[in-house]
């Protein structure tokens, strides 16, 4: 009983601290254009920033509070770093090659790709509700895609949905070792600021319109939602952690709408509803099961 006891706990820890890095995370891309800046540039400065946050956070725990966390735990850490990384590229590409629309109704078909991946490299086999729910997505990103081709953003469509699956196998591979991942999608930008920097030029050719954003963004925003949706993987499932980017598919959209008065098209919006509605609807689904099991694990006291 003491078992499920923690269980319980760790989850309800696991929820709050992933819900806060997705609702973090919302304000990304509307800062990301709001500084008026080219992809590299805003790469490049995003990232050295965001890394030397990481170094500050880390310096800060190691040598004011005495706790030792790891960098880069093992393999696993250089895996996920590698992840993140290469995420964070062509997610940038993405924001500045189709609507910010488009690319987080993509993004949320992170949850999916992690249930395949969980299934193929821990054996955990997709629920038949899942399975449902996926090909509903697939039509759903479909749609997107196709809207994406005629408008002539299938080159930023294309990122995002690499950028999805990137995100996934850092989410799957945190899980699978079970390990303090926290600081490793931060340390990870140093990957995307050494190649953000090498295509602009150098520090010289960088191209900054309102460069105040960026450095909210990258010394605030980003390190608290990846420390914590890096963090979430020790106590949720991966298809649970993926779950919280759907707070970005819903309100990303809506702040960049009121800034810039950008609105999806009709073929983009019916695509997103659809990720959207299966998401939720497998999101239910999964919580009443859970709930389910735990009313059956219960101890039944007699009256």
């Amino acid at each position: 009983m003491q078992d499920h006891l923690q269980q319980a706990a760790d989850h309800r820890k696991g929820l709050a601290i992933t819900a806060i890095g997705g609702l973090t995370l919302t304000v990304d891309i509307p800062l990301i254009r709001l500084s008026q800046s080219d992809a590299w540039s805003a790469l490049a400065i995003r990232s050295v920033l965001t890394f030397i946050a990481a170094i500050l956070a880390w310096s800060f725990i190691r040598f004011v509070l005495k706790r030792t966390l790891p960098i880069i735990p093992g393999r696993a850490g250089l895996l996920v770093v590698t992840l993140y990384g290469i995420a964070s590229i062509t997610f940038m590409l993405a924001v500045f090659n189709t609507s910010t629309a488009n690319l987080v109704f993509i993004l949320a078909f992170n949850p999916m790709f992690s249930a395949l991946l969980a299934w193929w490299l821990t054996g955990e086999r997709p629920l038949n509700g899942t399975f449902a729910a996926m090909i509903a997505m697939i039509l759903g990103v479909s749609l997107i895609v196709f809207d994406g081709l005629k408008a002539g953003n299938l080159y930023g469509d294309l990122l995002a949905l690499a950028s999805s699956f990137l995100l996934a196998a850092a989410i799957t591979a945190s899980r699978k070792a079970r390990v303090e991942m926290g600081f490793a999608p931060l340390f990870a930008a140093i990957v995307p600021a050494m190649i953000g920097l090498a295509m602009v030029g150098g520090p010289t050719g960088l191209v900054l319109g309102e460069p105040s954003w960026l450095v909210l963004n990258g010394l605030i925003i980003i390190p608290i939602a990846f420390w914590c949706l890096a963090t979430g993987p020790r106590y949720l499932s991966g298809p649970e952690v993926a779950m919280f980017y759907l707070l970005e598919t819903i309100l990303a959209p809506v702040w960049v709408w009121m800034i810039f008065a950008e609105a999806p098209t009709p073929l983009g919006l019916v695509g997103g509803a659809i990720i959207v509605v299966a998401l939720v609807a497998h999101s239910l689904w999964r919580l009443s099961s859970h709930r389910r099991a735990v009313r059956r694990l219960a101890p039944r006291h007699p009256v």
